[in-house]
C-alpha cells in the first residue's frame, strides 16, 4: 500500500501536458478574463462577434469585410451572416468604396455607434477591474508579450 500512495503523490506532483501548454494557457486566460463582460454583452442583447465588429468599427470605421474578418476574428462567411443581421438591427450599413465600386465597405449607423461607444466603455471598465486584480505592471508585461507574440505570427504567415 504505501507504494500505491507514493506512486499516487508523485502522479498528482507531476505538471500535466495541458497545465503548461501555451495555447490552453492562452484561450483558458481569454475564456476567464472576459467571461464577465461577455455577460455584460449578452445583458445588452449583442452577441461576442457583433461586439468585436462594433469595437473594430468603432476604431476604423468603414472597413472592407475581409480587412474586418481578420480584426474581428471571424471567417469571412460568418462576419458577413453577423453583418446581414447587424444591419438588419440598424448598427451598420454597407456602402460602395468611393474608389473601386465593386469593394464593399461597413460603417457603424448612428445606433451602432452608439452602442459601440457605450460598450467600448463597459469593456474598458471591465479591464480597469483586471488591471486591479493583476497589477497594472503584470498587464503592461502581458499586453506586450501578446503584442509582439500576434506580430510575429503574422509575419510568419
Amino acid at each position: 500500500m504505501d507504494a500505491d500512495l507514493k506512486e499516487i503523490e508523485a502522479h498528482e506532483k507531476e505538471p500535466g501536458f495541458v497545465d503548461g501548454y501555451l495555447l490552453y494557457l492562452l484561450a483558458s486566460a481569454s475564456h476567464l478574463a472576459s467571461g464577465q463582460f461577455h455577460e455584460e454583452l449578452r445583458g445588452a442583447g449583442i452577441r461576442v462577434p457583433e461586439w468585436r465588429v462594433l469595437a473594430c468599427l468603432r476604431d476604423d470605421d468603414g472597413q472592407m469585410v475581409t480587412q474586418l474578418a481578420r480584426f474581428a476574428l471571424m471567417e469571412q462567411s460568418h462576419l458577413t451572416k453577423t453583418i446581414d443581421q447587424m444591419t438588419e438591427r440598424g448598427l451598420v450599413t454597407r456602402r460602395s468604396d468611393e474608389v473601386d465600386r465593386r469593394r464593399v465597405r461597413i460603417f457603424l449607423s448612428d445606433k451602432g455607434r452608439e452602442l459601440a461607444n457605450g460598450l467600448v466603455s463597459q469593456a474598458k471598465a471591465h479591464e480597469d477591474r483586471l488591471v486591479r486584480q493583476l497589477g497594472a505592471s503584470d498587464i503592461a508585461q502581458i499586453k506586450s508579450f501578446l503584442s509582439h507574440m500576434v506580430e510575429t505570427l503574422e509575419n510568419n504567415e
